[in-house]
């Protein structure tokens, strides 16, 4: 409803969402080398204080530890968020890049990044060594049990897009049975609790929702609202415009 009275009155709504881009890919570095290298294992040991996990950790986390370097990245949601992940994991890492999205991209981008698209999600998770959700949520659960079977057996799981797209208790179920070898979360399911068993578990690399909470995100919104409001006002075009379609096609129907 909020919607159609927004475009009626002919108000252009922004996103902002990219002020947090690299703020989030960064985030998302973090997850996909502590996924594969058990990162979070290591690091629990280390803060317990109790020298038996420690040495526990520094003998045994390292015969699972794989390098990123050459394994695919399947990334769910091309956009603006997903696309800088795949920058910095193609450049930066050396992962080979993979992606599903409603719309393929122009081969220019593609080939920017050495992205494979794939067609169906089902066939991308069981080529992926690494799995990345940056898709919003659309009300439809992506991540349950019976997608979990559909992934390359070993493979890992990372969001940094909404809590409700992963079924927790499904996740734990992939990660106990060997089906996942690790995920890394930054958004829960029923935020902010998290399933406690998943807390449990040392293959699960957690953060509090906080990938893209930096300084430089905050000023970075500030600034893409000011340039929208001016371009707006100023020179009759905003910077990000959502939904400047839907009010072009209202305007050509009168």
């Amino acid at each position: 409803m909020y919607v159609v009275l927004i475009v009626q009155l002919g108000i252009i709504y922004c996103n902002g969402a990219a002020a947090s881009s690299d703020s989030v890919a960064d985030s998302a570095l973090f997850l996909i080398i502590s996924t594969f290298r058990n990162l979070a294992w290591s690091q629990i040991a280390a803060r317990s204080g109790n020298p038996d996990e420690l040495f526990d950790a520094h003998k045994n986390s390292p015969t699972t530890a794989i390098n990123p370097a050459g394994r695919i990245l399947g990334i769910v949601g091309l956009g603006n968020i997903g696309y800088r992940i795949a920058q910095k994991a193609y450049l930066g890492l050396n992962m080979k890049i993979a992606y599903h999205d409603l719309f393929r991209k122009p081969k220019s981008v593609e080939e920017a990044v050495g992205a494979t698209f794939y067609n169906t999600l089902d066939e991308m998770l069981g080529a992926a060594d690494c799995i990345i959700v940056a898709t919003p949520f659309s009300g439809k659960q992506l991540f349950t049990a019976e997608k979990f079977k559909k992934f390359k057996r070993g493979s890992r799981l990372i969001n940094i897009a909404r809590g409700p797209l992963v079924n927790e208790a499904d996740l734990v179920e992939a990660l106990k049975s060997g089906q996942l070898s690790a995920c890394g979360l930054d958004v829960f399911e029923n935020e902010p609790h998290v399933n406690k068993e998943l807390c449990g578990l040392k293959q699960a690399t957690l953060t509090a929702h906080t990938a893209g909470g930096t300084i430089d995100t905050h000023i970075g919104f500030e600034e893409l609202c000011y340039k929208n409001v001016l371009g707006a006002l100023l020179e009759g075009k905003a910077i990000t415009p959502v939904n400047l379609h839907l009010i072009k096609a209202g305007k050509s129907k009168l």
